[in-house]
């Protein structure tokens, strides 16, 4: 296992207990996250190995790898997600109606298909190789390992995105240098990851499936993301809720504590926790997609 002995936003060492989580999904172990004393950042430590975080995500239950519909949350979530991905596909537009777009951690591929039709010349990094060939064979895709990114021409990205991945990442700080290096002068990334302001990681505490440790090895608050891309040569034009994820996150979150009438009650807490996000002062909802545009020039 490897312990965490520097954070990456702010360099600090001390760290204090925050909470002992299980892995509900393949391993059923149990991992610790802690907080930074200093930027507040939570992250698990100990961790597996880097050698060993991908037999982490070998279960039917993984969905983005597996694709799986067993069971009426992953339904609901394949249902919505046609409609999310045309949400996100009309948000991008707004920014860049057309050009270069690389999708790091590209999945199962279908957002990137709907890139792909809409004209955008799309690259894919996808790390697992069963679920990066599905997509090829299924969608005629652009998708490489993800030691392929360190090969890609720098500036020559009008869009990168990264959905539900960048908290997935062991090198946090050589991720986004490669990012700022990869995009356009002026051009976006857009980065989606959990939220653990939210109200609905506050009510779940250890058992938020947010968490989803240990293949969450960050886990960010909107002032952890503003202080990351500052250091690294970007700057935060807009924050965007991701409405959904408080209901696909509450219910599984309820699945995990084996409550009764779970469906009802995560659907419940799931739109609380929106209704608190939208009338709250600060960004506050499930997960949130951060809109960060290059500057030109990196800080020092």
């Amino acid at each position: 296992m490897h312990q965490v002995a520097e954070c990456p936003i702010c360099n600090g060492n001390q760290f204090k207990k925050k909470y002992i989580c299980t892995d509900f999904t393949c391993s059923h172990e149990a991992f610790q996250i802690v907080e930074c004393e200093n930027c507040k950042l939570l992250l698990t430590s100990p961790r597996p190995e880097e050698s060993q975080l991908g037999r982490y995500y070998q279960s039917d239950k993984y969905i983005s790898h597996s694709d799986t519909s067993k069971g009426l949350t992953n339904k609901l979530y394949k249902q919505v997600r046609t409609f999310t991905i045309g949400q996100k596909l009309r948000f991008i537009k707004s920014l860049s109606p057309e050009g270069k777009l690389l999708d790091i951690g590209s999945g199962a591929g279908y957002f990137l298909e709907a890139c792909q039709k809409s004209g955008f010349n799309c690259t894919g990094i996808e790390p697992d190789t069963t679920t990066r060939e599905r997509s090829i064979l299924q969608f005629n895709i652009s998708c490489y390992p993800e030691a392929e990114l360190d090969k890609l021409e720098e500036n020559s990205f009008d869009i990168i995105t990264l959905w539900h991945v960048l908290e997935h990442v062991p090198n946090l700080i050589h991720r986004i240098h490669r990012i700022h290096q990869l995009l356009k002068p002026d051009a976006y990334a857009l980065i989606a990851v959990p939220n653990h302001h939210s109200l609905d990681a506050q009510f779940y505490k250890a058992y938020w499936a947010g968490y989803d440790v240990p293949r969450h090895l960050w886990h960010f608050s909107p002032k952890n993301i503003q202080q990351l891309a500052l250091l690294h040569g970007f700057e935060v034009t807009k924050i965007k809720p991701m409405v959904f994820d408080a209901f696909y996150v509450s219910m599984l979150s309820e699945n995990y504590l084996q409550h009764r009438f779970s469906f009802l009650r995560g659907a419940w807490i799931g739109l609380v926790s929106n209704l608190n996000s939208l009338f709250s002062k600060s960004p506050k909802s499930s997960s949130q997609i951060y809109v960060l545009k290059k500057r030109l020039h990196l800080n020092g």
